[in-house]
């Protein structure tokens, strides 16, 4: 789980509905990427950084998923 993230979008007092909508992606991405099962690409993660006013570099400092890594 990206626990950074899920901070960031509380603080701002977001939904993920609305985290996603703002980021111009669907609710069911944004949440697979929150919870650590996704990475973004790196336009989303721009989209998302710009919508929430954070680096989009974050999400490259995070090893990725134990999911995407069995996949690979």
């Amino acid at each position: 789980m990206r626990v950074w993230l899920k901070e960031i979008r509380e603080s701002k007092e977001l939904s993920h509905d609305e985290a996603a909508e703002l980021s111009g992606i669907s609710r069911s991405y944004y949440t697979h990427i929150e919870n650590g099962t996704k990475t973004p690409s790196v336009n989303v993660a721009k989209k998302i950084a710009k919508a929430l006013k954070f680096r989009w570099t974050l999400f490259f400092k995070d090893e990725c998923s134990l999911k995407e890594q069995n996949s690979a």
